[in-house]
């Protein structure tokens, strides 16, 4: 067991996460449900099984796309289990993309994030208007590392409305003390090329940090470190805990949903 394994655990730390991770996946076939054929799913951008994603489309007119990427410790979870985060953005008459990537020990983090790379210069081939990226805990770094201009063109950032990394992993470094580093397969060289506190080089976009007040407190320094390394505004959500911070993208009218859509 590695330094910082306590650290960065959080399931055993959130009561009931196990209950919320459970029903994650009903809350998204609900929402599913209800939109028939505004729901493209399965929509390959790679050419691995789980290179896909799922594309969640208004009533009407689109007036952008939010990319929303999953969280897991880049080793669990799909863009599908989160399907029921869309309906703010819906709500609001934008366009919800919900990309799913191979997972750690299978690829290296650096092969996850030129995949969601991918998946966003797939989204803007598809879509026209503003695109918008959130995602959660290592979806929040996946989000962050699409400002590296050697991974998105400025093609594409340039459409970037909102860049909004929640409960972010912004430096990697000290994963590289947890047992979970034997999935990962880091040094510090890949540490460091993967950690967007030390972006040197980032594309421009307006940006923000989002996490709950509740938070365990490594996450919530990681938080700290990304705002203050890209002099971004921190948003901290009273009374959210790390699995709870992200129910706001299912309300139109958070903050969240707004600061994302306008």
């Amino acid at each position: 067991m590695g330094k910082l394994d306590d650290a960065y655990a959080i399931q055993p730390h959130v009561e009931g996460a196990a209950d919320i991770l459970a029903r994650m996946p009903t809350r998204s076939d609900a929402l599913r449900a209800t939109l028939g054929d505004r729901v493209a799913r399965n929509l390959s951008y790679g050419d691995s099984p789980r290179q896909v994603i799922d594309l969640y489309r208004p009533e009407g007119r689109s007036k952008g796309t939010l990319v929303f990427v999953h969280g897991g410790y880049w080793r669990i979870l799909t863009g599908e289990v989160h399907g029921f985060l869309a309906a703010g953005a819906l709500a609001r008459g934008w366009s919800v993309a919900m990309p799913t990537y191979d997972l750690c020990p299978q690829v290296r983090i650096t092969d996850i994030s030129r995949q969601i790379a991918a998946a966003v210069c797939h989204v803007a081939r598809m879509a026209e208007g503003p695109i918008s990226i959130t995602g959660h805990s290592a979806g929040g770094h996946l989000t962050a590392r699409m400002l590296d201009p050697a991974l998105v063109p400025d093609d594409v950032a340039s459409r970037y409305r909102m860049v909004v990394p929640i409960a972010p992993l912004g430096d990697l470094r000290p994963l590289l003390q947890t047992a979970m580093n034997d999935d990962f397969r880091m040094d510090m060289a890949a540490a460091e090329a993967e950690s967007p506190v030390l972006m040197t080089a980032r594309h421009r976009a307006n940006t923000a940090v989002w996490v709950g007040s509740i938070e365990r407190p490594a996450l919530l320094d990681q938080a700290r470190w990304l705002s203050a390394a890209w002099g971004a505004d921190m948003v901290i959500a009273p009374g959210k805990h790390h699995f709870d911070v992200i129910e706001a993208l299912t309300d139109p009218d958070s903050n969240l949903v707004r600061l994302l859509t306008g």
